[in-house]
C-alpha cells in the first residue's frame, strides 16, 4: 500500500461533489473551520452545479474531479456529501497522475466507491471520515471532526469500543478495507470490487430494510468476502426498517448470525458511519484491536 503525504498547515484541501448536489451555504461552516486550523480551501462555482439530485451531469462531475486529481497543489480531496452518484463517474476518471502523486480522498457512504476502487486497483490509502455536509459551527470540536484532522495530519487514532453483547472481542491487526455495506454489495463483480482476503473488513449502513441487510451480508458470505478476513468491524447500522411481518432479527443479529461459524473477531459499536459520532478510519492502512486496562481499543494507524 502507498500512503499519501500527510498534510501540514498551509496545504490545500479541495472540496468535490461526485454524487449528490450541495449549496454554498451547506459548505461554509466546513470551509471556515478548515481555514481556522491553517489549511487553504479550493473550490469554484462548478461545485454547485445541479442536474436533478446530482451535482451536475456525470461528465461535469468527472471533469471537475479529474482536475482535482491532476492538480499537485491540492493535497486532499474532501467529498462534500454522499447520496448517490460516485459509481456513475468512477470509470470516467484517469488515475494515472494520481498514482504518481497520491493525495488523500476523503468521505464516507457513497464515497465507498472511491475507497474500494483506489485500494483495489492502485493500492493507495484513502480516508473514511465525516464530510462538509455534516460540519456545523457547533460541532467543529466533536470527535468526528477532530479525528478527521488528526487522520489528515498523520496522527494515530485510538477509539475505545463500547461493549456489545454480540461482540466477539479478540486481538487482531491487518489492513483495513470496506465501507458502506450497500456500496460494497453494489460493487461486487465490478472493477471496483475489493479483495478482502487477509484484511480487516469494516461495514456500516443507513436506512435499509432488515431483509435487505440479510440479503447483502448473505451475498458477502456467498461471494467469499468473509471467508479469509482477519476481523469484521461493524459500525453504525442506523435507522433500519422492517416490514409489517417482522423479519425477526436486528441488523446486528443478522450480521452476527452469518459470522457464527467463522473463527474471527467480530466487533460491534465501531464509532463510524451514519451518526454524528463518525470517526475517521484510514482505509488501506494498518488497523489493530487490542485489550488495554480491561477495555477493547481500536487503533487506526498512520502506516501500512
Amino acid at each position: 500500500m502507498i500512503i499519501p503525504p500527510y498534510l501540514t498547515p498551509g496545504d490545500t484541501v479541495a472540496l468535490a461533489a461526485p454524487a449528490r448536489k450541495i449549496s454554498q451555504a451547506e459548505i461554509l461552516p466546513s470551509e471556515k473551520w478548515l481555514k481556522s486550523v491553517g489549511f487553504n480551501v479550493f473550490y469554484d462555482d462548478r461545485l454547485f452545479a445541479e442536474d436533478h439530485q446530482f451535482a451536475g451531469s456525470n461528465e461535469h462531475r468527472a471533469s471537475y474531479f479529474q482536475e482535482l486529481l491532476n492538480n499537485d497543489e491540492i493535497k486532499a480531496i474532501w467529498c462534500v456529501r454522499g447520496g448517490y452518484g460516485s459509481g456513475r463517474i468512477i470509470d470516467q476518471l484517469d488515475f494515472t497522475h494520481f498514482r504518481q502523486h497520491p493525495k488523500w480522498i476523503c468521505g464516507y457512504s457513497d464515497i465507498t466507491v472511491f475507497h474500494n476502487h483506489i485500494q483495489q486497483n492502485y493500492q493507495i490509502a484513502t480516508l473514511h471520515a465525516t464530510m462538509p455536509i455534516n460540519v456545523t459551527e457547533e460541532n467543529r470540536q466533536s470527535p468526528a471532526c477532530q479525528s478527521f484532522l488528526d487522520a489528515l495530519t498523520g496522527k494515530d487514532l485510538s477509539y475505545e469500543i463500547t461493549p456489545h453483547p454480540l461482540t466477539r472481542a479478540r486481538e487482531f491487526s491487518g489492513i483495513l478495507t470496506g465501507g458502506n455495506l450497500s456500496m460494497l454489495y453494489s460493487l461486487i463483480g465490478s472493477p471496483s470490487d475489493i479483495d478482502t482476503s487477509g484484511k480487516v473488513l469494516f461495514i456500516e449502513d443507513l436506512d435499509e430494510y432488515l431483509y435487505h441487510i440479510d440479503r447483502m451480508v448473505l451475498n458477502l458470505k456467498r461471494s467469499g468476502k468473509l471467508a479469509n478476513i482477519k476481523a469484521l468491524l461493524v459500525g453504525h447500522l442506523s435507522d433500519m426498517h422492517d416490514n409489517s411481518v417482522p423479519f425477526g432479527k436486528t441488523a446486528e443479529e443478522i450480521v452476527a448470525d452469518y459470522c457464527r461459524d467463522l473463527d474471527i473477531p467480530v466487533i460491534f459499536n465501531i464509532p463510524a458511519g451514519h451518526l454524528p459520532d463518525n470517526r475517521a478510519l484510514r482505509m488501506g492502512c494498518k488497523i489493530e484491536g487490542v485489550f488495554k486496562d480491561n477495555q477493547f481499543i481500536i487503533n487506526s494507524l498512520n502506516h501500512e
